[in-house]
């Protein structure tokens, strides 16, 4: 099964794009990933989607001839590598290419989108999202095509950064929310639905963790707080301290005993029930401040 990366490729290059836009693709795709020699431009592609798209670009912007070699290679593994080789205007397209990085940033947002796409096409790749982590990163050899893959990225507002590797540069991006734009940005459609959709469902399931570790906490406190309560109230009994309170502290304090794990909401809603006595959660709380200031004072004499 092809990887979540190859699915976006491959989808990307069914798209029909004007002449501006595509040859800002096919510059970016060149400059990216080959050198121009006087005689021949060589590209190596292992992806036929890709292959397919250059040689229709290519074939369609300049009017020429390429030569197509397909080779099956084996090392550890079997992969098929397509040859593109052009020998015909090579001059006009070094000049294509080789814009500089002023004249590239002045382009137009779409023509910004498909240089981006020819750089992702030729080195991009995006993490499964049901696999691992969010992240795209797109790797170049020099330092001045990170930067300038970087610059393009930052004037369509992502927040994209660059990291120097053992061997080139690292563009990328960790933002779920602005790999998802990255992905529209490309046009790959249904890859963005696929993500859209597994990112939705982990959202929700974090979400629906947080929740539940909130609530843990939540629980973990107030049997925290019942055990202190009910401790406080013992400390009072075994100092005869209970007399010193006025009687709704003693009939919290009975309560208490009574319903020993019970929330202070809960407590204050089963006190108001079976006595007629209205009192709140801040009420009961008071209480038992109340209670707390005075073992404090009395340790404190002791």
């Amino acid at each position: 099964m092809a990887s979540y990366t190859t699915q976006i490729k491959e989808e990307i290059t069914k798209i029909e794009t004007l002449r501006p836009e595509s040859l800002a693709e096919v510059c970016a795709y060149i400059k990216y990933s080959t050198v121009i020699y006087p005689d021949n431009i060589t590209l190596y592609i292992e992806n036929a989607s890709v292959a397919r798209r250059m040689y229709n670009l290519l074939k369609r912007l300049y009017k020429i001839d390429i030569s197509l070699t397909i080779r099956t290679l084996k090392r550890f593994t079997t992969k098929t590598m397509y040859i593109l080789v052009i020998r015909h205007s090579i001059e006009e397209i070094r000049q294509d290419v080789e814009r500089t990085k002023e004249q590239i940033m002045d382009y137009s947002d779409d023509e910004k989108a498909s240089y981006l796409k020819g750089i992702f096409l030729v080195s991009g790749s995006i993490n499964d999202p049901k696999k691992s982590k969010y992240h795209l990163e797109l790797l170049v050899d020099h330092a001045d095509l990170a930067d300038l893959a970087n610059e393009l990225l930052k004037s369509l507002h992502f927040s994209s950064k660059v990291l120097k590797r053992e061997k080139g540069y690292m563009v990328y991006i960790k933002s779920s929310e602005e790999i998802s734009d990255f992905i529209k940005l490309l046009g790959a459609v249904n890859a963005l639905f696929y993500y859209e959709d597994i990112r939705i469902y982990r959202d929700h399931k974090n979400m629906v963790n947080r929740l539940n570790n909130c609530e843990q906490a939540n629980v973990e406190k107030s049997m925290k707080t019942c055990t202190e309560q009910i401790q406080n109230i013992q400390y009072l009994k075994e100092h005869d301290l209970l007399d010193l309170f006025d009687e709704k502290s003693q009939l919290v304090m009975e309560y208490r005993r009574k319903y020993p794990e019970t929330t202070m909401s809960e407590l204050a809603e089963i006190i108001s029930l079976e006595t007629d006595i209205k009192i709140s959660k801040s009420g009961i709380n008071h209480h038992f401040r109340k209670i707390k200031e005075l073992i404090e004072k009395s340790k404190k004499e002791d």
